[in-house]
């Protein structure tokens, strides 16, 4: 009987310590994917770009964010993770192809200047990975610059901070765009040479709203902003209207069209009156993924650089 009851007693402590150590496991696991998660690679929209642009050629030479990329993997996941569909080049080649007879512009002075008044707009995350970096609107910058440079037209992205610029006189985030114009007066002062003038935003509208798919692609939806507070507004919805009409015909639906905006309690000018060849483009929405919305940057490059073409030439 005493050895029945020994006999059961060390099983039950068996059962106990293999429950501990269950719960010990699962501990385990749980707080490595907590402490995984709040990793912060870093890491800016320029070198996420330029990993997006180089994600064909690992086995080439590595740029030192790949690097940085594949040790996270390597220490953490041990697993590879594709960023965006991995035909970027390809994309990126067709559009070269499209418009290389448009582009009659050899100059080495700057005609492009792409800038964010709101340059903390982010976008959803479609892998882990993703999760991490926070991709921003900053990165359509980069990716049209590389489309824009290797069709000959010289592009400057600003990098400067709009937030740093409100601190320093003490303005809200509702004067970005004073923020911005100030940058802009700059580049123009630096550059005299620049033409076009490109405002990236990102939409605030859920993804059903922002997300359309064409030939079984999908792509974040854009929409053009026109302010109406800007006396000669009917030069930049002109200009603008050019680019709205080529996406609509080479990417039926991409485009939600140009909202004209003004009155009481709104900008109403988005620093538009700068030039006549100042545009506002809004690229997906704060649910759309880095694929969706290089898909849809692509789009627009590709029209803007037909129009652009013709123009310069």
């Amino acid at each position: 009987m005493k050895k029945k009851f020994i006999a059961k007693k060390i099983r039950k402590r068996r059962k106990l310590k293999l429950l501990f150590w269950l719960l010990l496991f699962c501990l385990g696991i749980y707080i490595s994917f907590r402490i995984i998660n709040k990793q912060s690679i870093k890491i800016n929209d320029k070198e996420f770009v330029e990993l997006l642009i180089n994600s064909n050629n690992y086995t080439n030479k590595e740029s030192t964010i790949t690097k940085k990329i594949k040790a996270f993997l390597n220490e953490t996941l041990n697993t590879p993770v594709l960023f965006i569909e991995n035909n970027y080049d390809q994309k990126l080649e067709v559009i070269k192809n499209n418009t290389k007879n448009l582009s009659n512009n050899n100059s080495s002075d700057p005609i492009i200047y792409i800038y964010n008044s709101h340059q903390t707009e982010e976008y959803s995350g479609n892998t882990f990975i993703d999760f991490t970096i926070k991709p921003t609107v900053t990165m359509n910058n980069y990716i049209l610059e590389e489309i824009f440079n290797k069709n000959n037209y010289k592009t400057i992205v600003e990098e400067a901070s709009i937030k740093e610029i409100l601190n320093q006189n003490n303005w809200r985030y509702n004067n970005s765009y004073k923020a911005s114009r100030v940058l802009m007066e700059k580049a123009k002062t630096d550059n005299p040479s620049l033409l076009y003038f490109i405002d990236v935003h990102r939409d605030s509208l859920t993804k059903e709203k922002t997300t359309i798919k064409i030939n079984d692609k999908s792509y974040a939806r854009t929409i053009f902003l026109i302010g109406l507070e800007n006396p000669n507004y009917e030069k930049n919805l002109a200009f603008t209207n050019l680019i709205n009409d080529q996406m609509n015909k080479k990417y039926p639906g991409l485009s939600k069209g140009i909202y004209q905006k003004g009155g009481v309690g709104v900008n109403g000018i988005y620093n538009q009156d700068f030039s006549p060849q100042t545009i506002l483009i809004e690229i997906g929405g704060v649910d759309n993924t880095t694929s969706e919305v290089l898909n849809s940057t692509l789009a627009f490059a590709d029209c803007f650089l037909e129009v652009i073409g013709k123009n310069e030439g």
